[in-house]
């Protein structure tokens, strides 16, 4: 990455405007440099946040009420997002402004400026405007949030990059995969580093008040909230380091990519969530694509054949403890489960009879999850809460405080009526809630500009865009199940940034002169 900038100061092509070019090459740097840190970095962090929170409600229920919280995942995650926007923001303002740096001339702009617009808007309007603004207290996935999104993106597509750029992307997040895999591991085989070690509850209570404790019943799943959200994360990060290895021309960073992927979705498939799964079965399509219109496919197979034999020997050790694996994963296609032992039938013997009985209870919905673990259901009464404020909004992260809670039909869709409904796990339904039809417009038009430069960098063999387009594309696929995190978008809207950039500058690859990134 140095040696790249080291080139422009180096450079004998001197005018009046040397001073400018060597300095704005300067703020790039450190801008990717701080780019860098916060995705590397930033999704790794788990430190304890207690805090008074004011609830819009006055109730008796916990969750729904005001009083002092606590959180270990995204309070802090989302600050260090704050912190780098403003940082590499001011960066990004001092280069237009005083180094006469040019703003990237594009339809994106306008777009962007139109999200920009929407969340403020909402915001404002919300009938939860404290929530809407920071997000709930455990997930920050408000206006601030996401406008740090938005920012981190913009700054991404202003800025030049060096050729290697995606290596370097590639090798920041791998301690996020090693780690993370490490933490669900020790988790699976009941050893968890929050329950079992106390210097972990030390580490993690650092900035806490004194007094406040770990809540009995804490574990350590991973870095990321919870095993949904591991299970989306790490599908991208399967897709996103296969990719990089199936494209490779050093025969080194094929194997390291084949076996980080392995130890990606070996770590999706202990998240146990059917979600990533679907994930990686949609993104493989297009790799084989890329398959199939490359001509040198040595090191493609090379790759493919070292990440099957790491995989599958680690689904088996995993799966033959804990048949839900396979229910969570294959299981979604295949009923019968080779790893689960079969079910004896004892017929009528543990009938319970009650003809004697003379009175009838009232009849109740079944007790039941609706499609997709009652995603369903949530998305049914979501989408009737949008239609009273369809253009508005309710501002981000409010559902909580406005979602039909104890409603009898929720026995059919979340099994009992006593489910607090929080997220709606599903970003698409979730941005039309908090920010109205133009919010939700936003975000199809940048997932549909990825999904069709994923398709023509796998059809043309462009390397760095196809690994950058498909892990976005892949963020988008799992987020038909998900919601938004620090963790999640931080990271990937700042790959889209670098993504459009190179796509913008015109640095296009092509078979001839190599497959660089």
């Amino acid at each position: 990455m140095t040696s790249f900038y080291e080139e422009l100061h180096k450079s004998e092509k001197f005018s009046d405007e040397e001073e400018n070019i060597l300095s704005r090459a300067t703020i790039d740097k450190w801008i990717l440099r701080l780019l860098l840190f916060l995705i590397g970095f930033m999704p790794l962090i788990v430190m304890a946040n207690v805090e008074e929170v004011i609830s819009p409600l006055v109730s008796n229920i916990d969750v729904l009420s005001s009083g002092t919280k606590g959180d270990l995942f995204t309070h802090y995650k989302a600050l260090f997002v704050l912190i780098i926007t403003v940082i590499t923001g001011a960066m990004l303002l001092i280069k237009v402004l005083f180094m006469e740096g040019k703003i990237r001339k594009t339809y994106l702009n306008y777009v962007l400026g139109l999200f920009v617009v929407a969340i403020v808007v909402s915001t404002i309007a919300s009938p939860n405007i404290s929530v809407a603004l920071n997000g709930q207290y455990n997930r920050s996935d408000g206006a601030i949030s996401w406008l740090c999104y938005v920012a981190l993106m913009f700054i991404a597509m202003n800025i030049a990059y060096p050729k290697r750029v995606v290596s370097y992307i590639m090798y920041t997040m791998m301690p996020f995969v090693f780690i993370n895999f490490y933490i669900i591991m020790m988790n699976f085989y009941g050893k968890d580093l929050l329950v079992n070690n106390a210097w972990m509850q030390t580490f993690v209570s650092l900035f806490s008040p004194e007094g406040a404790n770990i809540s009995e019943g804490s574990v350590l799943v991973g870095t990321l909230n919870q095993w949904n959200y591991m299970s989306g994360m790490f599908a991208i990060m399967t897709v996103m380091y296969l990719a990089w290895a199936v494209s490779s021309t050093k025969m080194h960073e094929a194997i390291i990519g084949s076996i980080t992927a392995s130890v990606s979705i070996s770590t999706m498939f202990l998240a146990m969530s059917t979600s990533g799964f679907l994930t990686v079965l949609i993104a493989i399509p297009f790799i084989l694509i890329f398959f199939i219109r490359i001509e040198k496919k040595r090191l493609f197979t090379l790759a493919l054949i070292i990440f099957t034999v790491v995989t599958i020997p680690l689904f088996n050790i995993f799966a033959t403890k804990d048949f839900k694996i396979w229910t969570e994963s294959f299981g979604f296609f295949i009923d019968k489960n080779p790893y689960k032992a079969e079910e004896i039938s004892f017929g009528d013997l543990n009938k319970v009879h009650a003809s004697d009985l003379n009175f009838e209870l009232p009849s109740l919905p079944e007790s039941a999850f609706s499609p997709g673990t009652g995603r369903l259901y949530i998305w049914d009464k979501t989408l009737d809460l949008v239609q009273k404020r369809a253009i508005l909004g309710y501002g981000g992260d409010s559902l909580i405080y406005n979602f039909p809670h104890y409603n009898i039909d929720a026995r059919a869709g979340m099994v009992t009526e006593n489910t607090i409904v929080d997220k709606t796990h599903n970003l698409y339904i979730g941005l039309l809630y908090s920010y109205g039809a133009f919010g939700l417009i936003v975000v199809l038009i940048i997932l549909a500009v990825v999904a069709l430069h994923t398709i023509k960098s796998s059809i043309r063999n462009l390397s760095s865009t196809f690994i950058l387009s498909l892990t976005s594309l892949a963020y988008f696929i799992q987020s038909m199940f998900n919601d938004s995190l620090p963790s999640t978008s931080g990271v990937v809207w700042i790959l889209i940034g670098v993504l459009l950039s190179i796509i913008f500058n015109g640095e296009r690859e092509s078979l001839e002169n190599g497959r660089n990134y």
